[in-house]
């Protein structure tokens, strides 16, 4: 923010002004030589050499106007003024040199207007001289207005002033005013955001001097003396810029340019090049192929300086932003981790994709119950503590059988444990995927008895058949499976003994060849009478 009390010095509000100027005139100048330019082919091409003498004199008189223009650009740039000349002589000067040839356009303009009026098929050409004059004229007003140069004695203009000739030179001044000159020692203060600096230059003094430099405004420096040096520090230390010179013996710097940025470990490395070469071709192409900035040797300090802050401010904000994504990606597999807990991967992306109703009708899936015997007895002399984390080891390793098997779990209903195969996919080793994780369930809780405080047996029901399977609740999603198949399933649990897997009938016409089923008899399922089961004891 500018003070208001700054007053730009009289040499800045002078070299604003004439860039205000030339901002304002250059435009309508082109223009009006455009139009003369147009008029000439016209006159050519339909054989209206009469007014050709003319139209060359408004042509010649719009080139010199851009001229006179573009002098002012060159003026505003010089140091001081000759001796002599203050500002409002120039000002004077400067009204003259500019009315001059618009006064010639003008006043050739109308009287080829009137010529051309009274020349049959001249309308085109008439038309186009109007447009020429209008031009002018509008061009007239804005010297007029411009080059007034009357800055208000105070800032206190209204907006109504703005569009008048003395508000254009106080846009210029107010302009100046916002800016704060930069001081002398500016160059070389100490950095805003201490940085880690990569200088590649083949001249050793180039290197020195810019390492000097830059360490003085803070930075900490490192110094490559080639290009093939420079992409090996930058591959084994980080840095937040490089300055990169374009001339050097072995790899010349637009090819570390492109290196760079095709390698992405290094492409967000900001690169500013700076080098003597001052062909707009090479400043083009170092910026097509990557280089947030070009300096030409010698450069100006107080630029670099501009420069490099600009970059690394750039820099620190991709790094922020970056490190933003990456806590976001972190914290999205997280949730979708926990979502993974709840419900079915398949089902997790039909949600996402905006079904809102998850309701199938899934033929053929095989359904497991497990449940322990005695656990009633078990949590009433367990600690609370001791007792869910007997649950917990051994549901986990479950949870990792049902993981290495396929199988979907469903849910636990106390210290029962549910899953299905053959919900998602085809899958048609449904009943030996399920066979094979109750083989593994009764082998693994053997195991993890020797660490249990009480062994714990388990007794387990399979069945295989249709199931109505969904997601149901609105804040609490639970994804589950219903049916007559399902319910066949628990009561062969609930009716198996202990340490025996309990099948059906339709799992046993699925496992008969490839597993060990011993036939049992006389089985009575509540509400279902005499039922046909099977205990499974292992693989053949």
């Amino acid at each position: 923010m500018t003070s208001h009390d700054f007053r730009p010095a009289a040499d800045r509000s002078d070299r604003a002004l004439l860039a205000y100027v030339q901002q304002e005139l250059s435009a309508p100048a082109e223009a009006i030589a455009g139009y003369a330019e147009i008029l000439l082919d016209e006159a050519e091409r339909n054989g209206h050499g009469e007014f050709r003498d003319d139209l060359e004199k408004i042509h010649a008189a719009s080139r010199s106007l851009i001229d006179v223009i573009a002098s002012l650009v060159s003026r505003s740039r010089e140091p001081t003024r000759g001796p002599g000349e203050d500002s409002e002589d120039y000002r004077r000067h400067l009204r003259h040199d500019l009315r001059t040839p618009i006064n010639a356009i003008k006043g050739y303009g109308e009287m080829l207007r009137e010529d051309a009026a009274g020349v049959d098929d001249a309308q085109a050409l008439v038309s186009d001289l109007n447009r020429l004059l209008e031009e002018a004229s509008r061009l007239l007003e804005r010297i007029d207005g411009l080059v007034s140069f009357s800055l208000p004695e105070t800032e206190a203009a209204t907006d109504a002033e703005v569009g008048s000739g003395p508000v254009s030179a106080m846009v210029a001044h107010r302009f100046v005013a916002s800016v704060q000159p930069i001081s002398e020692n500016e160059a070389d203060s100490v950095a805003v955001r201490p940085s880690r600096i990569l200088v590649v230059d083949d001249n050793a003094s180039n290197r020195e001097l810019l390492k000097r430099r830059l360490e003085r405004q803070g930075h900490s420096v490192a110094l490559a003396e080639n290009g093939s040096c420079s992409l090996e520090m930058l591959r084994e230390a980080p840095f937040d810029l490089i300055l990169l010179d374009l001339l050097m013996p072995d790899i010349s710097g637009f090819d570390v340019l492109s290196i760079l940025k095709s390698d992405p470990a290094l492409r967000d490395i900001p690169v500013i090049v700076i080098s003597a070469l001052n062909e707009i071709d090479s400043i083009v192409r170092c910026i097509e192929a990557g280089a947030d900035d070009y300096l030409e040797k010698p450069f100006d300090p107080v630029l670099l300086r501009a420069r490099i802050g600009s970059s690394l401010e750039k820099k620190h904000l991709r790094d922020r932003e970056r490190e933003a994504l990456e806590a976001l990606r972190i914290e999205k597999e997280r949730s979708e981790q926990l979502l993974l807990n709840i419900l079915p991967a398949p089902i997790i992306a039909r949600l996402k994709s905006g079904e809102t109703v998850i309701a199938d009708h899934v033929s053929d899936v095989t359904i497991l119950f497990a449940d322990f015997v005695g656990f009633t007895e078990l949590s009433s002399r367990l600690p609370a503590p001791e007792l869910v984390g007997v649950l917990g080891s051994v549901f986990s390793a479950f949870d990792g059988l049902a993981l290495k098997f396929g199988v979907e779990k469903i849910k636990t209903i106390g210290d029962a444990y549910m899953v299905a195969c053959g919900l998602f996919g085809d899958r048609g080793d449904h009943a030996h995927a399920v066979a094979d994780m109750a083989l593994a369930m009764a082998e693994t809780l053997d195991i993890l008895n020797d660490t249990l405080p009480t062994p714990l047996e388990i007794r387990m029901g399979m069945n295989s058949g249709d199931v109505v399977a969904g997601v149901i609740g609105a804040h609490k999603f639970i994804y589950d499976i219903w049916g007559d198949a399902v319910n066949i399933a628990s009561r062969l649990e609930s009716n198996s003994l202990p340490g025996r897997i309990q099948v059906s009938a339709s799992t046993y016409e699925h496992l008969r060849r490839d597993f060990v089923l011993a036939p049992r008899d006389g089985l009575e399922i509540k509400g279902k009478g005499a039922m046909e089961a099977f205990f499974l004891t292992g693989r053949r």
